[in-house]
């Protein structure tokens, strides 16, 4: 069995991690947009907050109220905050993701550039092969009709 042929069993073990590993990034893209939504939305949530009590501000406000604005704020912050990190990490995450892919495409079409050299070789010795079966096959006719 030509060499060429027995490597396309590593090309499909090779195109399977890649496609798995493709996976893994969209996945990994898809939870990394998610969380941007999230500190987006929370973001908005908190700059309309902050506008509405900014208004409410224009007359007089109880202390305790002002108080409870406040906290509510401070808590928004603590989960922006959360949903910061839970954003940098799913970056990362993408990030290490979209390696492993990339690896796995360079492994991929490495292997494909392999093939293609070990096909071009097989062709080059078949066509030796073949050039020399015509060269013995005239040369045989050629003492042939000498004789």
């Amino acid at each position: 069995m030509l060499r060429s042929r027995r490597l396309q069993v590593v090309l499909a073990v090779e195109e399977r991690k890649e496609q798995a590993a493709l996976e893994r990034l969209t996945e990994a893209r898809e939870r990394m947009q998610q969380h941007l939504e999230q500190v987006q939305n929370l973001q908005r949530y908190q700059q309309e907050y902050q506008a509405q009590m900014r208004q409410g501000r224009e007359g007089p406000v109880s202390a305790a109220r002002l108080q409870s604005w406040q906290a509510f704020v401070s808590q928004l912050d603590a989960v922006i905050q959360q949903q910061q990190r839970l954003l940098d990490q799913a970056e990362r995450q993408f990030e290490n993701c979209r390696q492993d892919w990339l690896r796995a495409w360079e492994r991929r079409r490495g292997m494909e550039k392999y093939i293609d050299r070990c096909r071009q070789q097989e062709q080059r010795e078949q066509d030796a092969r073949d050039q020399k079966l015509a060269d013995e096959s005239a040369g045989r006719a050629f003492a042939r009709r000498q004789q």
